[in-house]
C-alpha cells in the first residue's frame, strides 16, 4: 500500500484477494456496510469493485453480493470461451472436406518431410526413437559440431531405447577408435544388444528406427533434416547401411590400421585412393573423419613410402604402384 497523497494499491489479482481484503469483505456483507476508513489497508476492495459507496452517507461503504462480483468477472470470460467455441467450428468447418479426402486415401503415404533447423529436426527424432520398439541404425560420421555435444545428445537417445531392450547398431569412422570420449562413451554400454563398427569413410549421417522412419541430412550444416517415411526409401536406406556394415570393423578388434606388405597402412590405402580420384586434403580429411593436419602427415608418410618427391609424381607413383588393386 502506498499513501502520502499517492492512491493506494494492491498488486494482486481477484482470484489472489489479500487476507486483510477477505476479512474486511466478510465483515462489510455480515454487517450490511463498513466505514471507509477501515478499508484504507485493502484498497483493492474498491479497485476490484467488491465495494461501492453509499448514496446515503460518503463515510460508508456496501459491499457488492457476491453472486454479482461473480458475474461481473465470469461475463468476459464466457464471452471469451463463446468466441473460441465459434471460431474452432468455423475451422472445423473449412478443414473438413480435407479430412474427408485424406480418409478416401489408404494407400500407404510417400512421406517426405523436410525439418529445417535443430529444434524441430531433435523433436522428430525425440518422437521416432521414443517410438522405436525393434532395432536403431545410425551412421556417424565426424563433423565439425563439439563432440561433447554430439555424445550427449547420442546418451539422451540411447539410453532410454538399451533400457526397452532395443537393439542399436552404429557406424564410425576408424578415427573414432583414437577419440577418448567417443570409447568412452561406448564404454557405458555393454549390453550385446549394442554393438559398434568402424569403416575407413561415411559420406553422411543416418538413423534409422525400426523399419518405418529414416533421418538424413540435407545441408551440410546440418540445420535442415529429411525426415523419410516412405517404405521403399526406408528399405534402401537399410540396405546401405547392411553394405556398409558387413565390411566394417567391430570397435573391440582392435585398430584397423595395419601396414600391409607393401608398407603402406589401410587409411593411406583410403587416402591414396581418394588423391587419385582428385580429392584435395580438406576433402580426404572430411570424408575420413580426420583433421586435415592428421591427413597431411599421412600423405607425407605415403609419399615417403613411395618415394614420391612432388605430390604430381605422387599421384603417378601411386597408380603405378598396384596399392589400389586391394579393392580388386
Amino acid at each position: 500500500m502506498v499513501t502520502n497523497g499517492t492512491k493506494a494499491t494492491h498488486p494482486h489479482a481477484v482470484t489472489e484477494l489479500c487476507e486483510e481484503g477477505n476479512r474486511l469483505y466478510a465483515t462489510a456483507l455480515r454487517t450490511g456496510r463498513i466505514l471507509r476508513e477501515d478499508v484504507e489497508p485493502a484498497p483493492c476492495l474498491m479497485e476490484f469493485a467488491l465495494l461501492h459507496p453509499d448514496p446515503d452517507d460518503a463515510k460508508w461503504l456496501r459491499p457488492v453480493a457476491p453472486a454479482i462480483a461473480l458475474a461481473q468477472r465470469l461475463h468476459p470470460i464466457e464471452r471469451e470461451i463463446t468466441e473460441s467455441r465459434r471460431l474452432s467450428i468455423a475451422l472445423t468447418e473449412v478443414f473438413e472436406p480435407f479430412m474427408a479426402l485424406s480418409a478416401q486415401d489408404t494407400a500407404p503415404t510417400h512421406s517426405i518431410t523436410v525439418l529445417e533447423g535443430l529444434d524441430r529436426i531433435n523433436a522428430a527424432l525425440d518422437l521416432a526413437t521414443s517410438q522405436c520398439r525393434t532395432e536403431m541404425l545410425t551412421v556417424q560420421p565426424s563433423g565439425r559440431r563439439s563432440p561433447e555435444n554430439r555424445l550427449l545428445e547420442a546418451l539422451e537417445r540411447d539410453k532410454p531405447l538399451i533400457e526397452r531392450g532395443v537393439r542399436i547398431r552404429t557406424l564410425y569412422q576408424h578415427t573414432a577408435r583414437y577419440s577418448p570420449d567417443r570409447l568412452a562413451y561406448v564404454d557405458q554400454f555393454t549390453n550385446g544388444k549394442v554393438e559398434y563398427r568402424t569403416i575407413d569413410e561415411l559420406v553422411e549421417r543416418l538413423i534409422v528406427c525400426d523399419d518405418t522412419v529414416a533421418f538424413i541430412p540435407i545441408r551440410d550444416d546440418r540445420q535442415v533434416a529429411l525426415e523419410l517415411r516412405h517404405p521403399g526409401l526406408v528399405g534402401y536406406l537399410i540396405k546401405v547401411f547392411e553394405f556398409m556394415w558387413n565390411r566394417a570393423v567391430p570397435l573391440s578388434a582392435g585398430a584397423p590400421y595395419e601396414t600391409a606388405p607393401d608398407g603402406i597402412t589401410d587409411i593411406q590405402h583410403s587416402i591414396a585412393k581418394l588423391l587419385v580420384e582428385g580429392h584435395v586434403d580438406e576433402a580426404i580429411a572430411r570424408r575420413l573423419g580426420m583433421n586435415v593436419r592428421t591427413c597431411r602427415a599421412h600423405i607425407a608418410k605415403l609419399a615417403t613410402a613411395l618415394g614420391s618427391g612432388s605430390r604430381a609424381q605422387l599421384g603417378y607413383l601411386i597408380a603405378q604402384s598396384g596399392i589400389l588393386d586391394r579393392d580388386q
